[in-house]
């Protein structure tokens, strides 16, 4: 039987509000008030540091940051450091992974496959994992798709940064993931072209479903 995956479409939203909007979400879901949840949405630029981060993999002074508005968050995701940006599809999935008999790995294995089965089907792009060193999703020695999960109560939070339109030179603002001797692309790197944003938006929330085997139920927004 195919389960139920509310999707909330947030547009662009702040880092900040859209974690509150995870916490709120996290806490019903841990209590049975509602079913697995998807939030797709975009961030203006901010740089978040996982449970690993470090801040040396900050390459520019935080001053110049907050200058341009750039604001920097700790959080207790897995991974390093990462940036998130306009042209950005950011998913928090709130998926809980015992009721659908997945583990940890399972769970990041299937993110992974969401990008590679939809650059492959849709772009005729070959994309992999690198799944003995590096989580996430990559072209070449490029990563296009940064993934990092908090979990609690096998209950998921954060998750995934699908590069679409991104401006790529904001990467050069931090080590991506704590990583130095990869690079990071877009698919409109790959492309030669922009995007539709919106367009994508819903290939990834339907092909989401199609490798976690839900049928959506879209939501415009949060209250």
């Amino acid at each position: 039987m195919t389960r139920k995956l509310e999707v909330m479409r947030l547009g662009r939203i702040d880092y900040d509000e859209a974690l509150d909007i995870q916490r709120k979400l996290f806490a019903s879901r841990m209590e049975g008030e509602i079913g697995d949840t998807l939030l797709i949405l975009e961030h203006p630029p901010v740089i978040t540091l996982g449970r690993r981060g470090l801040y040396s993999n900050i390459v520019v002074p935080e001053d110049d940051l907050q200058k341009e508005g750039v604001g920097i968050y700790e959080v207790a995701r897995g991974g390093d450091v990462t940036y998130h940006g306009v042209g950005q599809i950011v998913g928090y999935p709130i998926i809980h992974l015992s009721e659908n008999k997945l583990s940890v790995k399972d769970f990041v294995g299937k993110l992974e496959e969401v990008f590679i089965r939809l650059l492959k089907e849709r772009y005729d792009i070959s994309a992999r994992t690198e799944e003995k060193k590096y989580t996430g999703v990559w072209v070449g020695d490029e990563k296009i798709t940064a993934i990092g999960i908090e979990v609690k109560h096998w209950i998921t939070m954060h998750g995934f940064a699908f590069n679409v339109n991104t401006n790529l030179d904001h990467f050069k603002w931090i080590n991506p993931c704590g990583i130095t001797d990869k690079g990071v692309t877009s698919l409109q790197k790959l492309m030669g072209h922009p995007l539709n944003i919106d367009e994508l938006n819903g290939m990834v929330i339907d092909y989401f479903c199609k490798v976690f085997d839900y049928e959506p139920e879209i939501i415009k927004g949060a209250s």
